[in-house]
């Protein structure tokens, strides 16, 4: 009852406090902006402060707050801060650029691997190098001006007769199957758009960035992560370029460019020959790709497939199987798991926990002596690895014919040091990854990872019984393993398979989506659930009865005609 008689109305404080991660506590003036808070907090950390966490959700520092809060700084080190920034970069960039050359459309294209998005012009010819110095260099002007970014909610309809106005069809197309009846636009002085996704608060914060020719493009470059005040050196990848380009041409073919035009072409009753058309695409750069291992009969005795998670890597290997079958090569697949080391010689990583991704945690001496053999005909007892006990068991034994190719897919499949030098010469190296182009507009990329993410959490729950958060939980840990041991060997690969579905987001979005909603509110895995959902939304969904039993995508949505696929045998 004493606890009872000491509650009773008060007028509202006129300031608030914020809790930080740390257990320390600011107090400010009711109505300040989380920017403000962190501002003042000299803890947050060498790396920029562009976001913010309050009471479990993502805001912009420009958020007021109004209430008591928990208050944590987004720096960016952090994902979720390394897309605003590079979102408010492409921003910044698109500005300066309409300033200079208004009738010309500028196009963000896709990710290099060290840290940059390539970049190129329509409707003139590519940037020399001068006007690519007077871009950047209106850049750093609005940057010293340090002007706001300017956010509004705004009617779609009232969007959509701006854009039309602007001459963005692509943009139109989107907004015209857009969920909600506002979308958010940003203006930098008389510039407005629309980006999807956060900004920081004003231009002043875009401090690191650098203009490079690339390919009759440019490369507009920002730091990584593990680097957040350094601009890399600049890696040369014409390989992973070309297949982008490859990849962009299909999207010509089918008369999809961006993702307005595939919820036209769902809308107006084109889902299937969308659907037909780009798994015949796969199909052909399937074919070309056998037919080049066939090219080199007699030379090639070993194709090793490489590339990140949840690409389809598996599905495509069965594939490219059954058309080196049609072409009178017999294939074996050989598991590079079964090479794993006993679980105590297993190399730790930083945390003292055993890393299965590094290359010494495979037995490379044994590998390279059984290719060896099994190529010269010999019979081999291969090892099979018992994953409970953590050791190596015996297998079975094989002989293989002459006219045999040993597949062998795994994340080290493109690593020079995986094979001894005179294996090396008998490989034919794949790499396989769902490298997206089709981007939701001109100025609006998708991304390739988050593609592979909502992928690997669709076949997680049918296949392992994971929840979303689950799989989000793991996903910065298979983004390390990729950079650390895929993405560095990529441009070895003497052919390129992009498993990018034109239509797969629209397959993949009502599996996704009721298994993103399930992410409790106030997880760390709610933020990533929440902007995955924001991000699907755009998609119109197709029937999963139109895909093919053999598609890459029946690797994650079930229901593949090749899961039970045996042929390779010895």
């Amino acid at each position: 009852m004493k606890t009872k008689n000491q509650i009773q109305p008060v007028s509202p404080r006129d300031t608030v406090e914020v809790h930080l991660p740390d257990g320390r506590v600011l107090s400010g003036p009711r109505g300040a902006t989380a920017g403000d808070f962190l501002l003042a907090d000299p803890g947050s950390g060498p790396a920029l402060v562009v976001a913010a966490i309050v009471n479990g959700d993502l805001h912009e520092l420009t958020f007021p707050i109004k209430m008591d809060a928990k208050l944590t700084p987004v720096t960016m080190a952090d994902a979720d801060g390394a897309r605003v920034y590079r979102r408010s970069l492409t921003f910044l960039l698109e500005t300066a650029f309409a300033s200079l050359f208004p009738q010309a459309a500028l196009i963000i294209d896709h990710s290099s691997s060290s840290g940059g998005y390539y970049c190129h012009v329509n409707g003139r010819a590519p940037l020399d190098q001068s006007e690519l110095q007077k871009l950047e260099a209106g850049m750093h002007s609005l940057v010293e001006a340090d002007q706001p970014f300017v956010r509004r909610e705004t009617p779609v309809a009232e969007a959509i007769a701006f854009f039309e106005k602007e001459n963005y069809p692509d943009k139109v197309l989107l907004l015209r199957h857009r969920r909600k009846p506002y979308v958010t636009l940003y203006s930098i002085g008389e510039h407005m758009d629309y980006h999807h996704g956060y900004m920081v608060p004003s231009t002043g914060y875009l401090k690191w960035f650098a203009l490079i020719p690339a390919n009759g493009g440019f490369t507009l470059r920002f730091p990584r992560r593990r680097a957040p005040a350094l601009i890399a050196l600049l890696e040369d990848y014409p390989k992973l370029l070309a297949t982008f380009r490859q990849y962009g041409e299909w999207l010509e073919r089918l008369g999809i460019d961006y993702v307005g035009a595939l919820n036209e072409a769902i809308e107006g009753g084109r889902s299937r020959e969308v659907i037909l058309v780009s798994e015949a695409l796969h199909e052909q750069r399937i074919v070309d790709i056998a037919r080049q291992i066939a090219e080199k009969r007699g030379e090639t005795r070993i194709v090793l497939i490489s590339g990140p998670s949840s690409s389809g890597k598996t599905t495509f290997a069965r594939r490219l199987a059954v058309q080196l079958l049609a072409l009178g090569f017999s294939p074996f697949a050989l598991e590079l798991d079964s090479y794993f080391v006993d679980r105590e010689e297993t190399p730790l990583d930083n945390n003292g926990q055993y890393n299965f991704e590094a290359l010494e945690a495979l037995n490379l001496d044994m590998l390279g002596d059984h290719l060896a053999r099994l190529i010269s005909g010999e019979t081999v007892t291969l090892p099979h690895y018992d994953f409970k006990a953590g050791k190596q068991v015996t297998g079975e034994t094989v002989q293989l014919t002459p006219d045999q190719i040993i597949i062998l897919e795994g994340i080290h499949g493109l690593n020079p040091r995986l094979l001894p030098k005179p294996l090396a010469g008998r490989a034919f190296r794949i790499y396989g990854a769902a490298l997206t182009q089709l981007n939701l507009d001109r100025h609006n990329r998708v991304s390739t990872a988050d593609t592979r993410l909502i992928r690997r959490i669709v076949r997680d729950a049918r296949e392992r019984g994971y929840s979303a958060q689950q799989t989000i939980s793991r996903w910065e840990s298979v983004r390390r393993g990729e950079e650390n041991y895929i993405f560095p060997y990529q441009e070895n690969a003497d052919a390129m398979f992009n498993s990018a579905l034109v239509y797969e987001l629209s397959a993949l979005q009502p599996l996704a989506e009721p298994l993103l909603r399930q992410v409790p509110h106030g997880t760390p895995e709610y933020i990533e659930a929440k902007r995955l959902l924001a991000f699907l939304e755009w998609f119109l969904p197709v029937e999963a009865d139109l895909i093919p039993d053999n598609s890459i995508l029946r690797e994650f949505i079930g229901g593949s005609i090749l899961k039970e696929f045996k042929i390779w045998k010895a």
